[in-house]
């Protein structure tokens, strides 16, 4: 599915109606997010061992990939994940938020889709949001009895989303932590399958025409799980030099660490 029509203007999130000066102060720019490189630089993120890795270095990656703690409403970029239901016409949790925030034409053009399926995504415009388009995806509620299928839905979830993105000639896109909400799917295991598919989706030929993915995160604890595993699968390299040899390299991934 692709959108030709221009962006639509913009208005504040909920948090934010008061005034034009408000509105900007709430929006926040591609600029101020911080990137990997830039986390590892303060030290907010640790080098691993090499047999903690599952993936090689690639620093050229460390520039595209960010992560940010807040609302993924306020984000000015082009284009933000919504974690929807399997009808689209909204919910609770950042579902509920994104279409508060977008506005009632959200809902009308999200009443045309006709439903997604869990696993696939569905693209519209933005509306009174400061992103451009939203993206909405159908996480899978976790079962363990299901869980081989569910990571596989999960992961489908990023994968449609990011194709989708590509397709529709964006260059951001801002994800939650899908399915790890109401839907229950473990934060550990939802945070792995996501920096996995966003990995590997960068690394291929299609994944080059994207410049910034962002991992949004609204509590402590979500956010500490995605700075403990960004290291394993967004590694720092030994030294400059090294860095630059293996960017060069096709990285394939390293076997998991046990």
């Amino acid at each position: 599915m692709s959108l030709d029509a221009p962006p639509s203007p913009r208005s504040p999130s909920p948090a934010s109606l008061s005034s034009a000066s408000d509105i900007d102060e709430d929006m926040v720019q591609l600029k101020d997010l911080k990137t990997v490189a830039q986390l590892y630089k303060f030290a907010v993120l640790k080098k691993l061992a090499a047999d903690k890795l599952r993936h090689l270095p690639r620093p050229d990656l460390l520039e595209r990939v960010a992560l940010f703690q807040g609302d993924i409403t306020t984000l000015k970029i082009d284009s933000i994940v919504n974690a929807a239901n399997r009808s689209l016409l909204g919910g609770g949790g950042v579902d509920g938020a994104i279409h508060s925030a977008a506005g009632p034409k959200l809902l009308e053009e999200c009443r045309g889709l006709n439903g997604c399926l869990t696993g696939e995504s569905k693209i519209t415009r933005g509306y009174n949001l400061p992103a451009r388009y939203i993206i909405h995806t159908v996480g899978p509620v976790f079962s363990s009895k299901y869980a081989d299928e569910k990571a596989e839905q999960l992961e489908s979830c990023y994968k449609t989303s990011l194709d989708l993105a590509v397709e529709n000639g964006l260059e951001h896109i801002a994800f939650p932590s899908i399915s790890t909400g109401i839907y229950s799917y473990p934060i550990v295991d939802a945070t792995r399958i996501a920096l996995n598919t966003v990995r590997t989706f960068l690394e291929s030929e299609v994944g080059n025409k994207l410049d910034r993915v962002i991992f949004v995160v609204w509590s402590d604890k979500d956010l500490e799980v995605y700075e403990s595993l960004i290291p394993e699968y967004f590694p720092l390299g030994d030294t400059p030099a090294d860095n630059e040899g293996k960017a060069d390299a096709a990285s394939e991934p390293v076997q998991p660490a046990s």
